[in-house]
């Protein structure tokens, strides 16, 4: 398979960047030995004003944007507050994010779960309550551009096609990729995407949320929180997600590969152009 990178993309991951992989040596299922790069894994912990938050494991790249993904997915961090700084220490593996007022973090962390997400995948009792009321813009979208965005996404040069052991997720606007990311936890890869979002103050309205990973609830909790009307992925699908997107009108389509796929919620959205 050919690689190539979109025009219309403005961050893409970078396999080439020697922080993001190992080599090692190994041997293969005759007995040869086998040079190959494995992704790394490392801790980054991330502070809100004075206060730790949690420690999340991820490849290393873009800490800021994660930390302020991280905090605005997990309800933590409001639209409405005003960030002063994103500092992160790159000796200690450690993010802060400094508000101009305090938030009210400090009730939501005592009601956090686990969840079956891989990597971090805290979810707050309240997300739910964020979705009440919420409508989703009637952004339509066109099977063409999935086509379109099916090829260019899978041809992008990615940690994925080096070294596996990885999850991406891709936001885009009509047929164009515009912001590529990359991490080990789907999650974490969303996170990114919703930091650089609301650093470059990127609109959701009229864009799709592209994911490698499963359709889950926190997934689709996440996207939609997010405002972004369509949320589609080449793996499946779990109930609850799906339940919860047609509750919420979002469009959610799965188990896209080449010219096929699956649409469980929001058909309404879909130009059916080819």
């Amino acid at each position: 398979m050919s690689v190539q990178i979109p025009p219309t993309l403005r961050v893409v991951p970078d396999p080439a960047d020697p922080r993001l992989t190992r080599a090692v040596t190994g041997r293969d299922q005759t007995g040869a030995a086998v040079d190959l790069r494995v992704v790394e894994e490392r801790p980054l912990t991330i502070y809100l004003n004075s206060r730790e938050i949690v420690t999340a494991m991820t490849i290393g790249d873009h800490p800021e944007w994660l930390a302020l993904g991280f905090l605005g997915n997990q309800g933590m961090l409001r639209a409405s507050d005003v960030v002063t700084g994103v500092d992160y220490d790159d000796e200690l593996q450690v993010v802060v994010v400094r508000t101009e007022v305090e938030t009210d973090h400090e009730a939501k962390l005592a009601r956090a779960t686990r969840t079956s997400g891989c990597a971090v995948g805290t979810v707050f009792g309240d997300m739910m309550e964020g979705l009440e009321n919420l409508t989703l813009p009637d952004t339509p979208l066109r099977v063409s551009d999935l086509r379109a965005l099916s090829h260019a996404i899978n041809r992008t040069p990615s940690l994925y096609l080096q070294a596996g052991a990885i999850h991406g997720t891709c936001l885009c606007a009509g047929p164009d990729p515009l912001a590529y990311f990359e991490d080990v936890g789907r999650h974490n890869a969303v996170d990114k995407l919703a930091g650089w979002m609301r650093a470059e103050g990127v609109t959701a309205a009229d864009k799709t949320l592209y994911t490698t990973g499963r359709l889950t609830s926190e997934m689709v909790i996440k996207c939609a929180l997010m405002g972004i009307p369509a949320l589609v992925s080449r793996s499946g699908f779990t109930a609850w997600g799906v339940e919860i997107a047609q509750q919420v009108g979002l469009t959610v389509i799965g188990r896209m590969k080449g010219d096929r796929f699956l649409c469980l919620s929001g058909e309404e959205r879909v130009v059916w152009d080819v």
